[in-house]
């Protein structure tokens, strides 16, 4: 049996094109040989800045509505107000309690299929709950020093690696960047010898 690979995901719940790479990235870990190296970013970590992400709020929604409705999935776009680093520093939890892949899918979905504000606490709770995260426990990692700290740690390395946003995976010296490369990614992992058989 091959040695599983690294793959680092850099994610960021904000982000449509993460919500769009959600339906899609886990194939890289079910068909293949590769472990999950998941990087959260908060903020406007990995995104467009502000001023920026107003200039391209409109043609990136059309985009991402084109991508969607391709899909099949639905899409209805959070507040333009949504902040996402609660969501990051929680998915820690989960991924801690094994939750993570659920975490990942639940949240985008309430964000970008229901519309739903992940920055609200109460939403949060309850798609944790939802999921079997105790709720008590998820209210406390929205501001667990820990997981705060390690989302900033995740946007220096991501600097450091010069990607330029999210969703991008890293697989040794092969830097990937965007929900449309996956299959890139998985040519890789191909050219590897790394699906499961």
């Amino acid at each position: 049996m091959p040695e599983s690979v690294d793959v680092k995901l850099f994610f960021n719940f904000r982000s449509p094109y993460c919500y769009i790479a959600s339906k899609t990235l886990f194939e890289i870990y079910d068909n293949y040989h590769a472990k999950l190296v998941w990087r959260p970013l908060g903020g406007w970590s990995g995104r467009s800045a502000p001023d920026r992400a107003r200039i391209k709020i409109p043609i990136t929604r059309q985009d991402v509505r084109r991508i969607t409705a391709r899909m099949g999935i639905p899409m209805n776009p959070p507040p333009i107000t949504t902040e996402p680093t609660k969501a990051g520093a929680a998915s820690l939890l989960a991924e801690e309690q094994g939750l993570l892949r659920e975490w990942i899918v639940e949240v985008m979905r309430a964000e970008w299929a229901e519309g739903l504000d992940i920055g609200d606490e109460q939403v949060l709770c309850d798609v944790g709950e939802a999921i079997g995260l105790d709720r008590k426990s998820l209210a406390a990692s929205f501001s667990e020093a820990k997981y705060l700290k390690q989302m900033e740690s995740n946007w220096e390395e991501a600097q450091e690696l010069g990607l330029i946003g999210v969703p991008s995976f890293q697989v040794g010296e092969e830097l990937f960047w965007g929900s449309d490369r996956i299959e890139y990614v998985l040519d890789h992992l191909n050219s590897l010898r790394l699906r499961r058989i």
